[in-house]
């Protein structure tokens, strides 16, 4: 799935750059939308799956630090106890990223995690700026 939304990605962009795409805004916010939303979705996933070693990992402490500081990981007494990280948040984290082009409220503490989200926000700013540009362009 990463490989495939990437290559629509790319050849997205590839065109747009070369002047080929775009007969209408609608024929192309559409297909723009939808790869930048499998982007959220997919990031949301690795995310999810690598963070301190993936959901089983998470939920038996296998690591004691986090890749992905949580604002409920920061103060106790406004969250459970045993608060830990599920899909939707990471959803959520993707989503911001992607829209914010930075981390909001969630903080990459790993490397690995800092390297991604700055892939995931490049991607998202290229794809967004070029289809947007080209949508306003040919406006009618």
């Amino acid at each position: 799935m990463s490989f495939s939304n990437a290559g629509s990605g790319l050849r997205l962009i590839t065109t747009l750059l070369g002047g080929r795409a775009g007969e209408s805004a609608g024929g192309l916010l559409l297909p723009g939308g939808a790869i930048w939303l499998t982007n959220v979705i997919v990031f949301a996933m690795w995310y999810w799956d690598l963070d301190r070693g993936g959901p089983a990992a998470r939920a038996n402490a296998m690591r004691p630090y986090p890749d992905f500081l949580f604002a409920q990981m920061t103060v106790d007494h406004l969250s459970k106890p045993d608060w830990t990280p599920e899909f939707i948040d990471y959803l959520y984290l993707s989503f911001t990223n992607a829209t914010a082009f930075s981390p909001t409220d969630t903080l990459p503490m790993a490397r690995w995690a800092k390297l991604t989200m700055m892939l995931q926000s490049t991607v998202s700013l290229c794809l967004v700026a070029l289809v947007i540009a080209r949508a306003v362009n040919i406006l009618k």
